[in-house]
């Protein structure tokens, strides 16, 4: 009798506590829920698109496409067209019925200009609007006559000659991807593939698995090391744009192209480097030194790679053990960067405003340099990636 009340008893505290834990995981809200509400946040301060960023004036910005990009995928989770109806009305002001694009300049061959191309095809297929299409055709004939190094890498700009840097991935090669897939031109497939081997092959240091933020042929800058070409640090943001570039790139690039192997052989190796310098699930504005004095977690690599690593265990690119790092990043964001308002919504702070090379006043790559960028929220170079990463965590 006593044994039989022992094991009703037991099974009933064992009901209790399976009762507790469901009652918790329900009301914790989960990383989906976050997306949504940081869309709308970010929807409540800036009422239209070319605001994202701190935008002050219409403009075919990269950061603006990169939050364009999360909102559209906000539209395709939770079917609300609110979201899709915010970038169309950016998209419907700032190209015209001929396909040009407001204050574009083709002539300062700048790849940053492509990255908001991405935003267009949904707006073309879901409108049917042949500007769209016109104004990718205008992306892809800067391509065409881009200038490039000897191997033909994509130069960053015009004005930074010779040189490769890793957002110029983020920037492009996903674009010229679909660009191929969707418009079956598969040459801009092979290209886009070209240019994660190129940059793979100058910037990679074998001896951490991390990447240079860039590499100058000509050895000509002072932030180039004179027998490599590399610039001297490992700036977080330039490496999330790069593991980001992958895991978007790979959506359009065929399992039977050989460069699909070779890129997810890229990311695997990436993310197998990048856990030993997180940090309580953060990683720091010069990725590989966290301990070092003047250094600091920063938001925008954290949303980034967040989202790089989510999304490539949900598309099998990587083992379902690095869903972990994903769930730390956002854990951490959550802990120390992310704040609610008082009216419900949501702050993403410590964003670094800007980051590059060269240029007046010289940029020159140094530690230094990178802890001194100025900081700021809500930054679309991270609030973007944050949203995406969530929804990816929530699926």
């Amino acid at each position: 009798m006593k044994k039989h009340l022992s094991k009703r008893l037991g099974a009933l505290l064992l009901l209790c506590g399976c009762l507790s834990l469901q009652a918790q995981i329900s009301v914790r809200p989960s990383a989906d829920s976050y997306a949504r509400r940081f869309a709308d946040s970010e929807m409540k301060r800036f009422p239209q698109a070319y605001q994202l960023d701190h935008g002050k004036r219409l403009f075919f910005g990269y950061a603006q496409g990169v939050g364009c990009c999360a909102m559209l995928k906000m539209w395709k989770a939770t079917g609300e067209r609110r979201y899709f109806d915010y970038v169309h009305q950016w998209g419907d002001t700032i190209i015209n019925e001929k396909g040009e694009i407001h204050l574009y300049d083709k002539s300062t061959y700048n790849i940053d200009y492509i990255n908001s191309g991405k935003v267009l095809f949904d707006l073309y297929r879901e409108t049917g609007e042949a500007k769209y299409k016109k104004a990718m055709d205008v992306l892809t004939g800067q391509m065409k006559m881009h200038p490039r190094t000897l191997e033909g890498a994509y130069w960053h700009k015009l004005i930074y000659q010779h040189q490769i840097w890793l957002d110029g991935l983020y920037m492009c090669s996903p674009f010229l991807a679909q660009y191929g897939a969707e418009f079956a031109e598969d040459e801009w497939i092979d290209e886009a593939v070209r240019q994660f081997r190129l940059c793979h092959k100058h910037t990679l240091d074998a001896k951490t698995g991390l990447y240079h933020h860039a590499w100058d042929e000509s050895r000509s800058q002072r932030w180039a090391n004179p027998e490599t070409g590399h610039s001297p640090n490992f700036w977080g943001r330039s490496i999330g744009w790069w593991m980001m570039a992958m895991v978007d790139a790979l959506d359009f690039i065929p399992t039977e192209h050989p460069g699909h192997a070779d890129i997810v052989g890229y990311l695997q190796g990436l993310a197998q480097a990048l856990p030993r310098y997180q940090r309580d699930g953060l990683w720091y504005q010069v990725l590989d030194q966290p301990e070092r004095e003047g250094n600091f977690p920063e938001a925008s690599v954290t949303a980034q790679l967040m989202y790089a690593y989510a999304k490539g265990v949900n598309k099998g690119y990587l083992d379902k053990s690095c869903r972990r790092v994903a769930e730390a990043a956002f854990e951490g964001l959550k802990k120390h960067l992310l704040i609610e308002n008082a009216d419900g919504t949501l702050t993403l702070t410590r964003c670094c405003q800007v980051g590059g090379l060269g240029g007046k006043p010289y940029r020159d790559g140094s530690f230094e340099y990178y802890i001194g960028e100025k900081m700021r929220d809500n930054d679309a170079k991270a609030t973007g990636p944050f949203i995406m990463g969530c929804l990816e965590l929530g699926k």
